[in-house]
């Protein structure tokens, strides 16, 4: 399973910062973790529950249908 985006993990404020939050279980900041489940530490207890749950990170999942182009294919 995949979510779109995974932003429902509990977060705490960073003190002296007015705007800048983390997560309560590994720290990490919120604009490092971006949405992205991979965005958490490998040892986040919200990471690790939701991998348990059979959800996904995008380090685990194959991007084989997306083809990069040079940009000189194209006029």
């Amino acid at each position: 399973m995949k979510k779109l985006f995974y932003i429902d993990y509990p977060q705490e404020h960073i003190e002296g910062q007015l705007h800048r939050y983390r997560c309560v279980h590994c720290k990490e900041e919120t604009t490092v973790i971006n949405g992205r489940l991979e965005g958490h530490l490998p040892n986040c207890e919200y990471r690790i529950k939701l991998e348990n749950a059979g959800y996904e990170s995008e380090a685990t999942e194959s991007h084989t249908s997306v083809t990069p182009h040079d940009a000189d294919d194209f006029d």
